[in-house]
């Protein structure tokens, strides 16, 4: 099992739950969801979510995703992709994930070991 992580707003997520599915504008753009690993994540959020609120990071056990994961080269990093919808039962959390003051993000305590 490998824990991934996308990151949606609060109110994207609960309409995802009142749906029974999640999906992401991505995948009718781009054909998949994006994800982040926990040592990525932050950098991810910082790059396209600064200064941001009302965010949470969906821990997702990869091994329960019933849509196909491929790890894709972006800026020389492997970033797993979801190609498909996501079924909830493979999120596990939901952590909220708001800005620093400074607009920065950091790991929440609960993923940090």
């Amino acid at each position: 099992m490998a824990l991934i992580l996308h990151i949606t707003t609060r109110s994207h997520w609960q309409n995802a739950q009142q749906e029974g599915i999640y999906t992401a504008d991505s995948l009718e753009t781009e054909g998949f969801i994006h994800c982040s690993t926990p040592t990525q994540v932050v950098s991810t959020a910082n790059a396209f979510f600064h200064g941001q609120p009302g965010l949470v990071l969906l821990c997702v056990e990869s091994d329960r995703v019933q849509s196909a994961i491929r790890y894709e080269a972006v800026n020389g990093e492997l970033f797993p992709h979801i190609y498909g919808s996501l079924n909830l039962d493979a999120v596990t959390q939901a952590i909220d994930f708001e800005p620093n003051a400074d607009g920065t993000f950091t790991l929440p305590p609960a993923l940090q070991n």
